[in-house]
């Protein structure tokens, strides 16, 4: 593949990809359907349902050449995609010998993220990594270093940076129309994660579980620990609370002008539906955290009782009693906190308030800005309507993404934070975020890493 080939024709046709993916000329068209030899080599590693979508939207820009997952049978399914024209492999190191894949795109469950991502990026491709970022504070610390030093363009998936809905909240608050900024109340999903003991089964032919666990604890293989239920698990990723909760954890922290920062204190509490069964779901499902920050915004950040979804293979939803919101809650009596019925993040300032997910935008200075549009010198977020082209377009101007490894390390480690918080009992916890460390606790800062099973340490 010839890097430079392929740059000189998406210069051609950068304007001309739309949000939606279309190619709307002549030139545009002329790019994608280029030889392979002319086209940047994508390599997918990851090839599940966040992985299955990343490489449709990466297919626009790039040539898939090679995939790897440790289910075999994953790769597979996604290389008949793709004609049968990618290589499929179950071990990623595989993938990072080739010199025919120029680019990562990389979609593995969490636990897996920081250590394919360096890999990657030591290996001299550029990394599109979905988030969460990292398992753990730590790990992006570090995968933060490595981006630096070897100068690779990384993006991570928190793809709500690319919608316009969000930009414009985000402008909005930042540029004083709420006036000045107190409240910001971060709501997810109720996804119930009540299931279990899991009983253990034979291991599939097509997978590699010692692979798969990679530097998580050995345990024995149920199918509930793979795919979509890896999320519940706290060996894996780390819950509703860094799945989901990434992403509109970020809006929020653009939208307090708080990219490059963290809270000061943080005290979260969490319903465990399993009660610490060791065969079972071992994350919470239900959870609240406060949190505040240097500049006086306090964080609310909690789940929905109300808006109750299905995933993961959830078919009923457990009763919160009032004694148990009482305790989850606290003193918090706001009716937007224990009334929210819709997943989303709510700025509440002196003067007004905006909401925003990815349903819509609402509230008065959003219901004014026909009338009032912003005046030309006004804060604009980085223009992105498409996060997966924003990234094949920084590899080849080699500027920063929007989604960008600093800014996405400072988001989920607010994720972290809380979840430390909620596994110390709902400790309140003092932080400092210029070292990125607990102040006087000991025993939370020993819990910013994690025991790693060799040989896959990081």
């Amino acid at each position: 593949m010839k890097r430079r080939n392929f740059l000189q024709g998406i210069t051609l046709a950068g304007a001309a990809v739309l949000s939606n993916g279309l190619l709307t000329n002549p030139i545009a068209k002329a790019v994608a359907n280029q030889s392979a030899n002319d086209r940047i080599g994508v390599g997918i590693i990851g090839a599940g349902g966040m992985g299955s979508g990343d490489a449709s939207l990466a297919a626009q820009f790039g040539e898939i050449v090679a995939i790897a997952d440790a289910d075999l049978a994953q790769a597979e399914r996604m290389k008949q995609r793709f004609d049968g024209k990618p290589v499929a492999m179950q071990d990623y190191r595989k993938l990072l010998e080739r010199k025919d894949v120029d680019v990562v795109i990389q979609a593995t469950p969490d636990h897996w993220h920081t250590k394919i991502n360096i890999d990657a990026c030591l290996a001299g491709k550029d990394v599109y990594g979905e988030k969460p970022l990292s398992l753990t504070v730590t790990e992006g610390r570090k995968l933060c270093q490595v981006v630096k030093e070897t100068k690779r363009v990384f993006q991570t998936g928190t793809q709500q940076r690319s919608g316009r809905e969000f930009q414009t909240a985000v402008e909005l608050v930042r540029n004083g129309r709420i006036g000045k900024l107190k409240q910001v109340l971060v709501s997810l999903p109720y996804y119930n994660t009540k299931g279990g003991p899991f009983e253990t089964m034979p291991v599939p032919s097509t997978l590699d579980w010692e692979l798969y666990q990679g530097q998580a604890p050995v345990h024995d293989y149920t199918q509930n620990r793979t795919h979509a239920n890896f999320r519940w698990w706290y060996e894996y990723a780390g819950g509703i609370v860094t799945d989901w909760g990434n992403h509109h954890i970020d809006i929020a922290h653009w939208g307090m002008d708080a990219e490059n920062t963290g809270p000061t204190s943080i005290e979260a509490r969490g319903i465990f539906p399993n009660n610490g069964h060791p065969k079972c779901y071992n994350t919470p499902d239900r959870f609240f955290s406060r949190m505040l920050f240097a500049n006086g915004v306090e964080l609310l950040y909690f789940i929905s009782l109300a808006q109750r979804e299905m995933f993961g293979g959830s078919t009923t939803h457990s009763d919160t009693t009032q004694e148990e919101q009482d305790w989850l809650f606290g003193e918090e009596k706001s009716p937007d906190v224990r009334e929210s019925k819709r997943d989303g993040i709510l700025f509440i300032g002196e003067t007004g308030r905006v909401f925003v997910n990815r349903g819509g935008l609402y509230g008065r200075p959003v219901e004014e800005l026909e009338q009032k549009p912003l005046p030309d010198n006004a804060w604009r977020v980085r223009p992105s309507s498409d996060h997966m082209k924003n990234f094949f377009d920084c590899v080849r101007t080699r500027e920063l993404p929007v989604g960008n490894v600093d800014i996405e390390q400072r988001s989920v480690s607010t994720c972290h934070l809380t979840n430390i918080s909620i596994r110390l009992g709902g400790r309140k916890l003092t932080w400092n975020p210029d070292k990125e460390q607990f102040v006087g606790d000991a025993e939370a800062n020993a819990m910013l890493q994690r025991e790693q099973r060799a040989p896959y340490q990081i």
